[in-house]
């Protein structure tokens, strides 16, 4: 590991779990954060948790966006704690779409980083993003390893 390695673009996984199929929003903040200069692995709708983790496990990703337009979201903390059996506790995960404010709190306390409601800006949803994968990149690569 060096320094150069360090300032990789970010990578994200963008995905949707369950049977919910609207995916414009998905392919909407998918391309703003290609655009925004990061590495972006993008699945089709309906994806199983068990596929989502496989995916991240072989992709090394720093962070995984969910989508969710219908109660896909609800299956979330089991997506967490798939991540986490497979070592990727450290993967940041956002959901973003139409999340009720009381399942919010179940998703934070679940794990999950952030939620994006519609309406949430591109840029911020990209700042958010490239900071997370960020913080990821400095759990994995400690300043002192670079050093060796």
């Amino acid at each position: 590991m060096n320094a150069d390695t360090m300032r990789l673009r970010p990578k994200v996984l963008v995905t949707k779990i369950g049977l919910d199929g609207h995916d414009r929003g998905s392919r909407i903040v998918a391309a703003h954060l290609r655009d925004a200069g990061m590495e972006v692995v993008y699945t089709p709708p309906w994806q199983s948790i068990d596929a989502v983790v496989k995916l991240a496990l072989e992709e090394d990703v720093d962070v995984i966006g969910v989508s969710s337009l219908a109660t896909d979201h609800l299956i979330v903390p089991k997506l967490m704690r798939a991540l986490a059996a497979a070592g990727l506790g450290d993967v940041v995960v956002i959901v973003g779409g139409i999340v009720p404010d009381e399942d919010e709190k179940m998703l934070v306390d679940a794990g999950v980083a952030r939620v994006f409601h519609p309406g949430a800006s591109l840029d911020d949803i990209a700042t958010f993003v490239a900071d997370a994968a960020a913080r990821v990149r400095a759990i994995r690569f400690p300043a002192e390893d670079l050093a060796r």
